[in-house]
This record gives structure tokens, sequence and C-alpha cells, in this order.
């Protein structure tokens, strides 16, 4: 299957392994870019929320990251300033978006991705915790 897809991935997340083995059960190879080593430019960012259907504040992951230390929790900071801080510190960029030509998601849970992916399943898929999200027949379940 070609389709553009592109995944900024955290190799350490089970969730984005999850969203990543799930693209690839459709037949897809994304480009895969690891984030917290090559983020995303603060257009790529804002596009990225924004067409997810998200805020600034619904795409910073608080999570084993400094979010609490920088006060970023503060309802008084503007999302100019939640960006750069995303932008400083990608360890502050939830987990992981999706980016197809049906459309952009945060995959969290995993299986939100697809949404955005062609019915093209190649069979079930177990995530890493046992959960069943496809059937025999690459059908979600549930």
């Amino acid at each position: 299957m070609t389709m553009d897809v592109t995944i900024y991935h955290n190799p350490d997340c089970g969730t984005s392994r999850n969203t990543l083995a799930m693209i690839r059960n459709a037949g897809i190879e994304p480009t895969v870019i690891e984030y917290l080593k090559h983020p995303p430019t603060r257009e790529q960012l804002v596009k990225m929320i924004a067409d997810a259907g998200l805020t600034v504040r619904q795409a910073i992951r608080e999570k084993g990251t400094p979010y609490a230390e920088l006060g970023l929790d503060d309802p008084v900071l503007t999302e100019g300033q939640l960006l750069d801080a995303m932008l400083k510190d990608p360890i502050l960029i939830n987990r992981p978006f999706v980016v197809t030509p049906l459309g952009t998601r945060l995959s969290r849970p995993s299986e939100v991705v697809l949404d955005i992916l062609p019915n093209t399943q190649k069979g079930p898929f177990v995530k890493e915790d046992g959960e069943k999200v496809l059937d025999e027949k690459g059908k979600r379940i549930g």
C-alpha cells in the first residue's frame, strides 16, 4: 500500500510502538520521525495540533516530563508560551502524532490511528499489553 504516513514516534513508549505496529499491519511503511531527536518545527507542531482538532494544552504530555516543575499548569500561560516549552523540551509533546492524507491524530489510545488509515489491516492485532484491537479479518473489535 502506498500512502504517505508520518508518525512522530518515541520507541520507548508502548502506545507509540503499538501505533507504529498498527500502521504496518495495514501494509504501510510510514516515515518514522523520532521526535525527541528530530522535533517538529513550530509551524509543523502548530499544524499537527490544529489538524488533530486539539488545543495546545491537550497536546502537552504531563506524565514523565518536567511539566509540573516548569509550572506549565498555570492557566495564564499563553499557547505561544506552551509551544515554546514544547519546542525547547520535546518530551513535553504528547505522542504519537500521526499524519496521513485522511487526517492527523494524536493516537492515544493507539487504535485511534485506525480512523486515519485505509481499511487494509492484514489480520489480527493485539497490543503489547494483550488487548485485542483487530480480529482475524483485520476488523476492529468493539
